[in-house]
């Protein structure tokens, strides 16, 4: 076989081998088996320049020796590609190898045994060549492939765990934030704790006080009421005494005028009368105040309404009265008189009556103040049957209330009223005496200017 040289084989095996060295990065992958590989070039440039110098004083088959040192390095890449058998692009360099290094190798014993079959069948060795020259490039391919999904996923996974760092990184600030945020809502939970108690005992106090000017405004309605039973008991009694005396007079007369005598004791009887009739009137208002400031217990009994409404619209009108001599009003009232007693507490409606009264007359009054010509403050009650329900209509034709104050009206603390004037309990407690305490409803309508309606209904 005639030699040209050159070893074309064992430079390129070289430069094969430095390429897959990157391409499997073998320095950080394999560093005491890379060591071995990087030394391969001194052997192979031994083998070169002995062979450029005495290959032909030796008559040496140049492509033996290229194909010798071609195997032992594809032998050090298979054993590198078996140390990374777990790495996907490793075990596609492999089987990119493999039929290439049994050609390699069946080719070089072929023509060393049988030169002759080899020359004749070269075409064909040839044609497997290129074959396994092209399956070893289409495995390259493939194999870059792998490594660049492989580096894309490892990428991921790198920035999914940096991201994971930065999670835990962030839930650890957020700990400690919560923790932070803990200890201050500890400490505001427990400063509200203390605002809600002193909240309950200003409650309490302002409850207290409601009470009390609901109390005070009876107890003038009463005193006013009063008055007039007990001055007509105190006019009666002197006038009963100075019957008395001219009846005496006259019987001690020698000469007694008996139709006189008549005509007195039956002035004198009309005016026990009278004075008994206004006394029990008294009794009766006295007896009313003690059953509206006794606590009520509860019980439901049988209730007149038409009374009640009857009494604390006076009650109320005298109290207002009793502040201000000089402020008068129309009462109107259209009772039923069908109205059969339903089941209630007496004493817990009667405050319901006389808040809603007397914030009607509070109303007409205020419009009063306003110097409106012509206009006459007048507050009505209507009481209606409506089978399983009891209606009470309380009107007054006052100052009315806008609309985005209805809606809270029954809220409690809340008052239209200025400041020292109201507490904003009474309609609240009112609503729910009736709501909570009753199972009723009690429902506000009104038109600003022109006055208010509260429609109370009771069930049966």
């Amino acid at each position: 076989m005639e030699d040209d040289g050159l070893l074309l084989g064992t430079p390129v095996a070289i430069l094969v081998l430095w390429m897959l060295r990157r391409f499997l990065s073998t320095p950080t992958r394999l560093p005491d088996l890379d060591r071995r590989l990087a030394r391969l070039w001194i052997p192979a440039a031994v083998v070169w320049v002995g062979h450029l110098l005495f290959g032909k004083m030796l008559h040496l088959d140049g492509d033996l020796v290229d194909d010798v040192f071609i195997l032992l390095v594809i032998a050090q890449l298979l054993q590198v590609v078996w140390r990374l058998r777990d790495y996907p692009p490793a075990r596609t360099i492999g089987l990119a190898l493999l039929p290439y290094a049994a050609t390699l190798l069946l080719a070089m014993v072929w023509r060393q045994v049988a030169a002759t079959s080899f020359k004749e069948y070269n075409d064909g060795i040839d044609m497997v060549g290129t074959f396994v020259f092209f399956w070893l490039v289409g495995l390259f391919s493939v194999a870059r492939s792998q490594k660049k999904r492989l580096a894309v996923e490892a990428q991921r996974r790198a920035e999914e765990e940096q991201a994971q760092q930065r999670i835990v990184a962030r839930n650890t600030e957020l700990e400690q934030l919560v923790l932070a945020r803990t200890a201050a809502l500890r400490q505001q939970t427990e400063e509200l704790q203390q605002a809600l108690e002193e909240l309950q005992t200003t409650q309490n106090q302002l409850i207290q006080a409601e009470k009390m000017a609901s109390l005070g405004e009876l107890t003038a309605g009463i005193a006013h009421e009063i008055q007039n039973p007990l001055n007509f008991v105190n006019n009666f009694a002197e006038v009963s005494t100075e019957l008395a005396q001219e009846l005496a007079e006259e019987r001690s007369r020698s000469v007694r005028n008996l139709p006189l005598e008549t005509e007195l004791l039956g002035d004198l009887k009309q005016n026990m009368l009278k004075i008994t009739q206004h006394g029990q009137r008294a009794a009766s208002i006295v007896r009313g105040m003690l059953e509206h400031s006794r606590a009520s217990t509860g019980e439901r009994q049988p209730t007149d309404l038409n009374a009640l409404c009857d009494e604390y619209l006076r009650l109320a009108y005298h109290g207002l009265r009793a502040k201000n001599k000089s402020f008068n009003a129309t009462l109107k009232t259209d009772l039923a008189t069908d109205l059969a007693a339903i089941a209630a507490v007496p004493q817990d409606v009667g405050r319901v009556l006389l808040n809603l009264f007397t914030n009607a007359f509070y109303a007409v009054h205020r419009r009063q103040q306003q110097g409106e010509s012509g206009y006459v403050p007048t507050v009505s009650v209507r009481t209606k049957d409506l089978g399983n329900e009891v209606e009470v209509c309380v009107q007054d034709n006052g100052t009315g209330i806008p609309v985005a104050v209805q809606q809270k009206i029954f809220q409690p603390f809340f008052t239209t009223k200025p400041a020292g004037e109201g507490t904003g309990l009474g309609l609240s407690l009112a609503h729910d005496i009736v709501t909570k305490g009753h199972g009723g409803t009690l429902e506000v309508s009104s038109q600003p200017g022109q006055g208010a309606t509260f429609t109370l209904r009771l069930p049966r």
